[in-house]
């Protein structure tokens, strides 16, 4: 019995041996690009456009 497990052990650190050169991890040539401006922008315009309605309220005699 201790040799069918020494065999299962063994066949299994061969198969792991073969298959470790099988796999290749490199880094792409192009960088990864992740657009979040578009969600930065739109609260940017929000803001603006509540901090320019505040203004025209406080201001009514200038507009």
């Amino acid at each position: 019995m201790d040799t069918r497990i020494l065999a299962r052990t063994g066949l299994a650190a061969l198969g792991a041996l073969a298959l470790s050169g099988c796999i290749n991890v490199s880094a792409p040539e192009e960088p990864i690009v992740i657009e979040l401006n578009v969600n930065i922008r739109a609260e940017v315009l929000y803001r603006l456009a509540e901090d320019a309605s505040n203004t025209i309220e406080e201001n009514a005699d200038i507009f």
